[in-house]
């Protein structure tokens, strides 16, 4: 191998490894910098954990310190003083889940002064709750827990034309709503599949009476959501739509939307892209 070669080699990897060392110079002593500035009090206060808290639990001293955090680095929503958690009997708070050993307790954690663990204090402003009866079915087989989303689905039968029977359909009443509570629990640690008998859900006043209306109406059931799924989905669905035969629904009131096609023994004949329907005589 030439010599020029080994030279430009050689040189690389020394270049290489100067680069790692000093990389590794600069992040030890910007993370020496930092620990330094916690341990002389330089920073910002905030409250953290010093035992484990388990949700429910009301607030004590004993359960908490003050340490300092970089300036820069305090989360959102965290407290600067125990006293501001721990006062009198109208300011202590709850927690609303676990928290660990040094945990920042932040606002969206724990109750208001003076509050208490209940469903009125996991409701968003403006939002309501409303709960609805569930079974294996309707609860995606237990598999919806607290803090899921999920689309609340209606299926019923409409009225068709004279002598003509009922076309079923299926709605979407409410989408990407939150789930409170399954039965009598809103623990948002709960991991384990529950079939539940009733399921409540968070929703706006006008989705509540729609969910409470939807139950002397047919079926309700749910549709559990991926984590990160917000996207729109199809408001109503026909057999139309999903199966491509029978006639286009009828509309809320009971008449017929748009054209239809007659109802009926038939017969679909495909000729490449032209689809026919011969209605056959019942006669």
């Amino acid at each position: 191998m030439p010599i020029r070669t080994i030279a430009t080699f050689a040189i690389a990897i020394l270049l290489g490894v100067a680069a790692v060392v000093l990389i590794n110079l600069y992040m030890g002593s910007a993370k020496k910098a930092q620990v330094a500035q916690v341990q002389s009090g330089v920073g910002s206060p905030v409250v953290v954990a010093a035992t484990p808290i388990a949700r429910g639990a009301t607030l004590q001293p004993t359960q908490l310190k003050v340490v300092n955090y970089p300036t820069g680095s305090v989360p959102t929503g965290a407290f600067t003083k125990v006293s501001d958690l721990t006062g009198g009997k109208d300011q202590q708070r709850v927690a609303l889940r676990d928290l660990g050993p040094d945990e920042p307790v932040l606002a969206a954690r724990v109750s208001g002064p003076g509050g208490k663990l209940n469903l009125a204090t996991e409701l968003d402003p403006g939002m309501q709750a409303v709960t609805f009866r569930s079974n294996d079915v309707a609860g995606v087989a237990g598999f919806v827990l607290p803090n899921d989303r999920v689309d609340i689905m209606l299926s019923r039968a409409v009225e068709s034309r004279a002598g003509r029977p009922p076309l079923p359909l299926t709605q979407v009443i409410a989408e990407n709503v939150r789930v409170l509570g399954v039965d009598q629990s809103d623990d948002q640690e709960q991991n384990k599949p529950v079939v539940a008998k009733a399921i409540t859900v968070e929703v706006t006043p006008e989705q509540a009476q729609s969910v409470t209306l939807a139950q002397s109406m047919g079926n309700v059931t749910l549709a559990l959501r991926h984590v990160e799924d917000t996207a729109p989905v199809t408001r109503l669905a026909t057999t139309a739509a999903a199966f491509g035969f029978f006639a286009p629904p009828p509309a809320l009131g009971g008449r017929p939307a748009g054209r239809s096609v007659p109802m009926g023994p038939s017969v679909r004949v495909t000729r490449a892209t032209d689809t026919t329907v011969y209605q056959l005589s019942t006669r």
